[in-house]
């Protein structure tokens, strides 16, 4: 799997060599909405990105900010996911001049409502199965099951991780979120199934998995 993103890795910038490559702000932040860092080349066909990932349930909000670099197909992202432990909201946002700073993602205020969607729920930080018989209540437009897969590269280490839950249909329509950064390099695949329950293997996200262990021991 590393051998394939950074073989994706270098066509892209072997594609775009030629093309005018934007100067973007590299920056995380696991407390608030806002992040400063260094400047860093993006490949061509790249813009200044935002990924947001922010707790939607009452109380002390847990959010994420991650800045760096974002294909242009995979801007303008913003949906809402449910697991048992909480709602969560993840976006991304792009613009196109040199450390520019993209706007804020937005969510829609959270719904008690249910949709008559069910869907498994599982989460875990190692990148092994995992299999539940544990399940959510979608509610208001969360009318999808959703896996969510990530891979996470970064100063010689890699990390793994899945969630499992109910989502808007806007995860799936967009497939995958491919963020790029000197310090990180970071894949994000949305698998959906129509509303139920069925039996699947799962394995969970470094954003939301930041978030929860916020949540659990803040």
């Amino acid at each position: 799997m590393m051998t394939s993103l950074v073989g994706f890795l270098c066509l892209v910038s072997a594609l775009t060599a030629t093309s005018s490559d934007l100067s973007c702000t590299e920056c995380v932040s696991i407390s608030s909405s806002t992040c400063s860092g260094d400047s860093i080349t993006c490949p061509g066909e790249f813009m200044c990105g935002s990924v947001y990932t922010r707790d939607l349930g009452e109380g002390v909000r847990s959010e994420m900010l991650q800045r760096g670099c974002l294909p242009s197909s995979q801007c303008n992202l913003s949906g809402t996911m449910s697991i048992m432990n909480g709602q969560f909201g993840i976006g991304s946002s792009c613009c196109s001049s040199d450390d520019c700073t993209p706007t804020l993602p937005t969510f829609p205020t959270k719904s008690h409502n249910p949709n008559g969607v069910i869907c498994p729920s599982c989460t875990a930080d190692q990148p092994t199965w995992c299999y539940t018989s544990d399940t959510v209540q979608c509610t208001a437009d969360e009318n999808m099951c959703l896996l969510q897969e990530i891979e996470q590269t970064g100063s010689g280490s890699k990390a793994s991780s899945a969630l499992r839950g109910c989502a808007t249909k806007s995860f799936c329509d967009h497939d995958s979120l491919f963020y790029y950064g000197e310090e990180s390099i970071m894949r994000v695949t949305f698998t959906c199934t129509s509303g139920g329950i069925s039996a699947h293997k799962v394995v969970l996200t470094p954003a939301i998995l930041c978030l929860l262990l916020l949540k659990l021991f803040l």
